[in-house]
């Protein structure tokens, strides 16, 4: 039975159901106990399951990421909460030379079952270090499965997939979206949630491809609406997986409709949209009817609050790409 739900409120549940599903199951991070975390993800699970399983670290990304290495070596499933996602960067090392590395380095004979939940992206008015995109790095490491989820059904199901996963998987929440509601099935088996790692066409359409995930898929979503004013069908896809990469559900657009602009808020530069804007040429180049296109941050650190909402992608950047494509 479906309940509507904020993403925040989503992902609680998410964590709730896999405590209670597996005794295996950890909440590691900075304030997620008594606090339940920055932004209340984890409200109210230390008080219903207790201080050894919803466990308040101490400052220091890398401790966390070290300790859960070495829990999910005994056998547990560590989730471990980045509390913004620029305080990732201590904890690199660990998650590149450890926690993507071990499966293989072992011959197969040691999983890393740990889920990295980080909170990222612009758009709250927040100082720095506490608004960027750092998914490409994680992306680019062999090893490691990275997904984002961009509504509160996803954030529920993929959550919970991601801990059930014996892989290591960073998880990446569009804190923007926190708030935004949706309907959410919260007594749906886990067997029935869609792939991990299928991306999904939000909005068919006919003319052009927008491909975005995570905070911009509301936003190209609203650029779509937008078009039909210029008599402009747009398809709209939710990449939900940023590695392993949904190729095929790329390609099949851009088959139907020749162009493809790719929107994420990472700058532009070595970010997501270069792989995707590759792996279309490589599989559908005589189908292309113009260049593709990127639309995102700029290559600059991320912007001081009171001017990010001119570094962020917006409906009026997507439609311009949109009519460049057309112009060829």
């Amino acid at each position: 039975m479906a309940s509507t739900l904020t993403m925040a409120a989503a992902l609680n549940a998410a964590l709730r159901e896999r405590l209670e599903a597996d005794d295996k199951v950890l909440i590691m991070g900075m304030d997620v106990g008594k606090l339940g975390g920055v932004f209340r993800i984890t409200d109210g699970l230390q008080k219903d399951f207790g201080e050894d399983r919803v466990i308040d670290a101490p400052l220091g990304e890398s401790g966390i990421i070290g300790s859960a290495v070495g829990l999910a070596i005994r056998g547990y499933r560590p989730v471990c909460e980045i509390q913004f996602d620029g305080f990732v960067y201590p904890a690199f090392d660990q998650i590149v030379s450890q926690v993507a590395k071990i499966h293989n380095r072992s011959l197969g004979q040691v999983r890393m079952p740990i889920t990295i939940r980080i909170p990222y992206g612009g758009g709250i008015g927040a100082v720095e270090h506490h608004s960027e995109s750092p998914e490409a790095y994680f992306a680019h490491t062999a090893g490691l499965k990275v997904v984002t989820c961009s509504n509160p059904a996803d954030a529920f199901s993929m959550l919970r997939q991601s801990i059930a996963s014996d892989d290591p998987v960073v998880f990446f929440e569009p804190k923007r979206r926190y708030w935004g509601k949706g309907e959410v099935d919260v007594t749906g088996l886990l067997a029935d949630a869609p792939q991990l790692h299928r991306a999904r066409v939000v909005r068919s359409g006919a003319d052009a491809t927008l491909v975005a995930y995570g905070p911009m898929v509301a936003t190209a979503l609203q650029a779509a609406k937008a078009a039909t004013e210029d008599g402009r069908d747009l398809e709209v896809i939710d990449l939900r997986s940023l590695s392993p990469i949904d190729t095929g559900t790329v390609v099949s657009s851009v088959q139907k409709t020749g162009r493809l602009v790719v929107v994420h808020e990472a700058s532009v530069t070595l970010g997501m949209g270069a792989e995707i804007a590759a792996r279309v040429q490589e599989r559908a180049f005589y189908s292309l009817e113009a260049p593709v296109l990127r639309v995102g941050g700029f290559d600059t650190p991320y912007p001081a609050s009171r001017v990010e909402e001119e570094w962020l992608p917006d409906v009026d950047r997507i439609l311009d790409a949109v009519d460049r494509t057309f112009s060829f």
